[in-house]
């Protein structure tokens, strides 16, 4: 079995000559070709070649189109602030949608108009060029509450959810609208997995994200399916107390952060849910060692079952030993489920 072949045959229940390996790196991959992250996050060619030589040195499943969540963002106007060699980042104190009036006259990005947004559809071009048919290509689009709080202000969506519910609906409809747009251009472009961020959603109680998120999700979950694409969603912090909800969503892999226990993850999201993760990135991951690593990963494959894929709860950070991610592969290699 090829990498995508694995994949795929995980996600459909089939047997698989062994487990998925599939972290997350940024900072990681631009570090291991020596460049800075900057050239990582506006230049396609720069995040491809990354992606490529983690993927073959360290054994992972797939290639990714993530950089961070500023994208779609700052193709609408958002002040974004970059960096030499960190992620770029929303302006909070400027945040495009200051004035909620502001949405009634907004406009949906071009993907394909030249901005950032474009730049990571060439990265998918150019992943199926190099590695089609063979990794899987993940492309990335922001959620519904993440992108809302980027266009917003994070401080000021928490207020809208009691003082301006109508206004939140709208929003978080014209950012399915805008995703859905950015994700048809990337499958388009070769992506074959879509990966799906909304880490605002873990700060928010389970009854707001029922009420309000919940739907906007599922209705781009399944816009994104009917473009022909597998999904990946990924909500960074402590996720328990929704866990049963993004079961319900029927996004095809689910990224379990180190704040929710794999146990508790399966018990609620139910037994046909793929889950990955959910190895702590810093103590585990980066600070760990490699017994550590693989202790830690045959609980959560004890405690995930066969529907489990390999990788931590958030990004791989810079500075992590190359011998611990060596781990992950041996472990992924060494759990055959045919």
């Amino acid at each position: 079995m090829n990498s995508r072949e694995r994949v795929w045959a995980l996600l459909e229940g089939r047997p698989v000559d062994h487990l998925p390996n599939m972290p997350i790196t940024m900072m990681y991959a631009a570090d291991r070709i020596g460049r800075s992250y900057h050239e990582y996050a506006s230049d396609h060619r720069v995040l491809v070649e990354g992606q490529l030589r983690i993927a073959e040195e360290f054994g992972f499943d797939q290639v990714s189109c993530i950089s961070d969540p500023a994208r779609e963002a700052a193709d609408c106007g958002a002040a974004v602030q970059y960096f030499p060699d960190q992620p770029p980042a929303i302006i909070e104190e400027q945040a495009l949608l200051t004035d909620p009036a502001r949405l009634d006259t907004l406009q949906l990005p071009d993907p394909l108009g030249g901005g950032r947004m474009t730049d990571r559809v060439r990265a998918a071009e150019l992943f199926k060029q190099k590695a089609g048919g063979q990794l899987v290509i993940e492309g990335w689009i922001e959620g519904p509450c993440a992108m809302a709080a980027d266009l917003r202000g994070i401080n000021n969506l928490m207020l809208d959810f009691y003082d301006n519910p109508d206004f939140v609906r709208r929003l978080f409809a014209f950012v399915v609208e805008m995703e859905v747009a950015f994700a048809k251009a990337q499958v388009a472009a070769g992506v074959d997995l879509m990966g799906i961020g909304d880490a605002a959603a873990s700060l928010i109680g389970p009854e707001i994200y029922r009420e309000f998120v919940w739907p906007f999700e599922r209705d781009l979950l399944t816009r994104v399916h009917a473009l022909g694409v597998r999904s990946r969603l990924h909500i960074c912090g402590n996720t328990r107390a929704i866990m049963a909800d993004i079961g319900r969503l029927g996004c095809h892999i689910y990224d379990v952060d180190f704040l929710v226990p794999m146990e508790h993850a399966r018990q609620e999201a139910g037994a046909a849910q793929v889950l990955l993760g959910n190895l702590d990135p810093v103590r585990v991951i980066r600070n760990g060692t490699p017994d550590l690593i693989r202790a830690e990963l045959a609980e959560c494959r004890r405690a995930a079952g066969t529907r489990y894929i390999v990788g931590a709860g958030c990004e791989i950070p810079r500075g992590t030993p190359p011998a611990n991610l060596h781990v992950l592969r041996e472990f992924a290699q060494a759990c055959r489920t045919t």
